[in-house]
């Protein structure tokens, strides 16, 4: 049975990083971006890394651009923006696509493992939906991600437990992140 273990990425500065090294890590694998109306996320998630890292905890930080051209920027700029506006700590990876033909495998996988099941209820999840559904259109069934800040929580083995759209509340996200720890 495939794992999360069984991905390689790249890191920021472009070199591969086998995602068994987090063997043994309950991790939160997070799709970013810098100019994103969910942009605040950062907070409770570093929140979450720094209270959390020492029982087990990586928050592993993928930019994407592919919504609304929100992450604009190099994977300098972006890592510089995280760390100073809200002084993030947790690994940030290489700008990727998360959706299409070229859609990073990792992303891909999430995304089979646990479905897109909705943004929720309420006048802003509807109109996000749309929105998302306006954009994602080009992506046909490749679109694995509908909008920035998708979370996917990883047991300690490497399965994908949950999915968190960014309409999820964050403080049920870290009830669930205590939960797998």
């Amino acid at each position: 049975m495939k794992t999360v273990y069984d991905f390689k990425v790249k890191d920021r500065k472009g070199n591969e990083v086998s995602l068994s090294d987090y063997e043994g890590k309950v991790l939160l694998i997070v799709n970013t971006a810098t100019g994103c109306g969910f942009t605040p996320h950062y907070e409770p998630l570093e929140e979450m890394y720094k209270e959390f890292r020492d029982q087990g905890l990586e928050i592993l930080d993928f930019p994407c651009n592919q919504f609304a051209n929100q992450a604009p920027g190099d994977a300098d700029e972006i890592h510089e923006f995280c760390t100073v506006k809200f002084g993030t700590e947790f690994p940030q990876f290489a700008k990727i696509d998360v959706n299409g033909e070229n859609a990073d495998p990792l992303f891909a996988f999430l995304a089979t493992e646990k479905p897109f099941e909705g943004f929720g209820k309420g006048i802003k999840n509807k109109a996000l939906e749309k929105f998302s559904a306006a954009n994602n259109k080009a992506y046909g069934d490749k679109a694995y991600i509908k909008w920035n800040f998708t979370k996917f929580l990883v047991d300690r083995s490497g399965k994908v437990v949950a999915r968190f759209e960014p309409t999820f509340d964050m403080a049920e996200v870290k009830k669930q992140v205590i939960a797998a720890l």
